[in-house]
């Protein structure tokens, strides 16, 4: 009992930081089940793993806790105008997992147990995926989005990123950061574009990869001067009959999303969440509209762009902006400040985008930047991005000869 005891407690502890409570309790039942059914030598190797185990696991909290409460300090001298200093960041990376794993066979035999149709699976909840979106917009909005050409989203998205100040070589080199540098404009991420194989990671969407939390913020923001140009170009003289009544159809689902967003605080958090519930994933299906997409996506770089001039600096390199649009305006700034360039990119990640990301990963932010630099790099002799760079010399032609 003693023997069975001490196991629950090294279960339990080793669970616990990364499953909810109910799942935890189950894992440790598995756990000591599976200890149950091995021999003196075995059940003792089996302990000592998970005793190992939990104490990384009781370390690898603490390092995260230190760290936001490092970050916490930070937003409280950001707010009072308090310069930032080496000493507010932690300066060292989560510890390694170092021990030994189980013997082949004695990990073999536990997987297989925790295969069991008996045994409680922890499988987390799956992510919403393209189809969701588009069942929510039509269910609570009315909105079909249209589908266009690839070429011709493109285009669009070219003409709205240089009419709001930003380059080709900004768009196409994020373009190539977010999608591979072959990504299409339903692309989700985690799942291939061309293959259409894998699974979501996240919901961004698109060339940008906007999560939905950053189409509802968005919406909330420049929803009524959509609506207003969407007015505009069904008033266009000589409109066919068709067209001009599928954009009143969108008007009216467009302002239907912008009462939505806007019923909310206007606060990120409050965003978050509420993009995450059906109405929200409704919202999040703009991305995918030949009118709204690009305006949607592109008005979100060029928001980086502003926050980035009210800070001070006046031009963005390709990968500055990249790393304002995958860190967070904010973040990302402060990455590039003196004190935060030379230190570990786990001071500006929560510790779920920062196990996930791969290339966050083991980084200071000055490391980080050369690694999207040199990503980008090479995704952008991909189809896709060599494309959208011709659609930009096009268009950028076009209005030379005008």
């Amino acid at each position: 009992m003693i023997r069975r005891s001490i196991l629950a407690v090294t279960a339990a502890a080793l669970i616990a930081a990364t499953v909810p409570a109910s799942a935890a309790w189950a894992r440790e039942a598995s756990a000591a089940a599976f200890a149950d059914t091995l021999d003196a030598d075995n059940r003792r190797i089996f302990e000592d793993y998970l005793s190992r185990r939990a104490f990384h696991a009781f370390e690898t909290d603490k390092f995260w806790r230190e760290a936001a409460d490092k970050r916490a300090l930070r937003k409280r001298k950001k707010a009072a105008g308090e310069p930032l200093t080496r000493d507010d960041y932690v300066l060292a990376f989560p510890p390694e997992w170092k021990g030994k794993p189980l013997p082949a066979e004695l990990a073999k035999a536990w997987a297989a147990f925790e295969a069991r149709d008996d045994v409680p699976k922890t499988a987390p909840d799956p992510l919403p995926v393209v189809a969701d979106f588009l069942a929510a917009a039509k269910t609570h909005y009315g909105f079909v989005p249209d589908r266009i050409a690839e070429r011709e989203f493109k285009k669009r998205y070219a003409r709205e990123a240089l009419s709001l100040g930003l380059s080709k070589e900004q768009v196409v080199r994020v373009y190539a950061l977010e999608t591979g540098g072959q990504g299409t404009a339903d692309m989700q991420a985690g799942i291939h574009p061309i293959t259409r194989k894998g699974t979501a990671i996240s919901s961004a969407l698109g060339y940008a990869q906007l999560l939905h939390a950053n189409s509802v913020n968005e919406i909330a923001k420049h929803g009524a001067v959509f609506v207003e140009r969407l007015r505009r170009l069904a008033g266009q003289p000589g409109l066919a009959p068709d067209r001009r009544a599928a954009l009143t159809r969108k008007i009216t689902s467009l302002k239907a999303m912008v009462k939505a967003a806007k019923s909310i605080p206007n606060a990120w958090e409050q965003h978050q969440a509420f993009a995450k519930t059906p109405k929200g994933y409704g919202i999040h299906a703009l991305n995918l509209d030949g009118d709204i997409g690009p305006w949607l996506q592109v008005i979100k770089l060029a928001g980086i762009m502003d926050e980035a001039r009210k800070a001070g600096r006046t031009t963005l390199r390709p990968v500055e902006l990249e790393l304002m649009n995958l860190a967070g305006p904010g973040t990302g700034l402060e990455m590039m400040l003196p004190a935060g360039l030379d230190v570990p990119t786990v001071n500006f990640f929560s510790r779920g985008g920062y196990e996930r990301n791969t290339i966050v990963r083991g980084k200071t932010s000055a490391q980080l930047l050369a690694a999207l630099d040199s990503r980008m790099d090479e995704n952008e002799k991909r189809p896709g991005a060599v494309e959208f760079a011709a659609v930009f010399d096009e268009i950028q032609r076009g209005r030379a000869a005008a």
